[in-house]
Parts: C-alpha cells; sequence; structure tokens
C-alpha cells in the first residue's frame, strides 16, 4: 500500500474502522515498559569491528 502526502489520514481512519490488529495492540500495550530493556540493548559498548577491513584485499 503506498500512500499519498494527503491520504494518511485517511488510511489511519481505514486501519481503525477495521480494527487492525496492531492498531488494537498500541492500545492495549503500554510501549514504555521496553524502554529500559531496549535503551540496554541498544547502547554501544565502544567500537566493534563488524566485518572484515575493505581496504584489506
Amino acid at each position: 500500500m503506498q500512500l499519498g502526502f494527503f491520504g494518511l489520514d485517511s488510511q489511519y481512519a481505514q486501519l481503525t474502522k477495521l480494527k487492525a490488529p496492531l492498531e488494537e495492540l498500541n492500545r492495549i500495550i503500554d510501549w514504555n515498559l521496553f524502554a529500559e530493556l531496549l535503551a540496554k540493548t541498544t547502547t554501544s559498548r565502544g567500537k566493534v569491528q563488524r566485518g572484515a577491513n575493505p581496504l584489506i584485499g
């Protein structure tokens, strides 16, 4: 589904009308409960080498 700039509100209204499962989950779940856990898992632990050095061939 491609959204136009002005069609976003109507798409949200359509999802609400259809009782979209993700919208229902968003209403039920307090996502802030996961904020601390997510902050811990996404915190950088310093410079970590990811993959091979592209200059070594």
